[in-house]
């Protein structure tokens, strides 16, 4: 497998295609892909925090990670994102999966668990919403 560059495009209808339970994120910061030679088997974006009081101008969240399956391809594109938000002077590095996900991936990247966060409809009455996205307990997970 080896890292590639890719447009927030190609990332976003690799997500569309091949996501268990979400669609591709409203804007990014930028997208890495992964490919096993022959075509792409998976995709991170990375973007600002989506909770507004992470969103501090040194953390930045992944809001996007997406495989086809392909084994190791999850964690190395943990790494890289962590490379390049390094590299472009980031301090810390989020990212949340479900309850109900082990988080091995993150884990085998270097990542750390912080504990459950979020979680909920984001339906309100002055802002009603259609959830379409699991609404369950999240974990939250860093590099720094």
């Amino acid at each position: 497998m080896e890292l590639q560059p890719i447009t927030l495009r190609e990332a976003y209808q690799f997500i569309t295609k091949h996501h268990r339970h979400h669609r591709a994120p409203q804007g990014a910061k930028f997208a890495i892909g992964v490919s096993n030679g022959l075509e792409v088997v998976g995709v991170v974006v990375v973007g600002r925090p989506v909770a507004r009081i992470l969103d501090d101008t040194w953390t930045a969240e992944v809001t996007r990670l997406c495989t086809d399956g392909t084994k190791n391809a999850a964690s190395k594109l943990y790494a890289a994102a962590w490379r390049a938000c390094r590299a472009m002077g980031y301090h810390r590095l989020i990212t949340y999966t479900l309850v109900t996900e082990p988080g091995t991936s993150v884990k085998a990247a270097g990542w750390r668990l912080v504990g459950q966060a979020g979680g909920g409809t984001w339906n309100r009455a002055e802002r009603p919403r259609v959830d379409t996205h699991p609404v369950g307990q999240k974990m939250l997970w860093e590099i720094l």
